[in-house]
């Protein structure tokens, strides 16, 4: 009943501006302790060790501080499990990028700039869309699938320590010479709680779909990916909408030459598909909803 309750609070209010521009958000919080730790331990020698030692740490800290919170009450645990699921602002940012695309190809490269990693300022209408609907897919599995999942596993405990090591991978989990020793650990920890997620909101796209391809053709799709994770649901997401994600983008001012998922999907895209993604991953997250309510119930009888 609390994930139940929690899910809904999280639908209703999502993430209220007037409560976090007075207050810290958690994964601010969360991020300002791995900056500090980052700062202070990242340089030679023995960075992969010191990675490994503030992942350690941080599963540590994530499990004691959803141990404390937990015995605060059921209230606490509605509150915090709402304010670590983030269905409700991520389809707002993505619905802001369709507003923003129709508006002008200007203002959609500067609303998309805000939920991607990659380079915008060159970015035509397609890959703006295509922008936006990647970043749904894959949040959906990040923000909420996962989650989800790690408190129906362990509660508290398990999602404040999945949100630790998640906010770690988004800093330092980069295959670059800054972090690929110091990230390492947190990179592979973060892919290792995602494994489960990613496939299972790959699942959940593709049956509220209607399973319109083979299981088999998105999860070759999926091993496109760079990632081992995030492949999953944007493979699912692109035979969903017959459309052709991922292929190239530029990182810093180099073109990366990605593979297409779903390579002969309508690659003329616009705010109509990134739309039809948001509704999508509403669906699949009443889907997940109305499971886990089934499993609360089962838990009663």
């Amino acid at each position: 009943m609390t994930l139940l309750l929690a899910l809904a609070l999280d639908a209703l209010f999502g993430e209220p501006k007037w409560l976090w521009s007075r207050l810290p958000h958690p994964a601010v919080l969360m991020g300002n302790l791995i900056a500090r730790a980052t700062s202070m331990l990242n340089r030679a020698p023995y960075q992969k060790a010191k990675g490994v030692i503030i992942c350690i740490g941080l599963v540590a800290l994530g499990g004691l501080g959803g141990l404390v919170l937990a015995q605060l009450g059921a209230v606490a645990e509605i509150l915090v499990t709402a304010i670590l699921v983030a269905q409700k602002s991520l389809m707002q940012h993505v619905q802001d990028v369709a507003q923003a695309l129709r508006l002008s190809l200007a203002a959609g490269r500067k609303s998309v700039a805000m939920i991607v990693g990659r380079d915008t300022a060159q970015m035509d209408a397609p890959q703006v869309a295509r922008g936006a609907i990647e970043s749904a897919a894959e949040n959906f599995s990040d923000g909420i699938a996962a989650p989800v999942f790690w408190f129906a596993l362990a509660g508290l405990p398990g999602v404040i320590i999945y949100k630790m090591i998640n906010t770690a991978d988004s800093m330092i989990g980069y295959k670059n010479t800054t972090y690929q020793d110091f990230g390492w650990a947190c990179a592979r920890l973060d892919d290792l709680l995602n494994w489960v997620p990613a496939r299972l909101s790959a699942l959940g796209i593709w049956l509220i779909t209607g399973c319109r391809i083979s299981w088999s053709t998105i999860a070759s799709d999926a091993k496109l990916h760079r990632s081992p994770n995030a492949g999953w649901p944007e493979a699912a997401m692109a035979y969903a909408l017959d459309v052709s994600l991922s292929g190239p983008r530029s990182y810093e001012g180099k073109l990366e030459k990605f593979p297409w998922v779903n390579a002969a999907g309508r690659k003329n895209i616009g705010p109509v598909e990134i739309e039809k993604s948001i509704q999508t991953l509403w669906l699949t997250w009443g889907a997940m909803v109305l499971l886990v309510a089934c499993m609360t119930l089962a838990l009663w009888v």
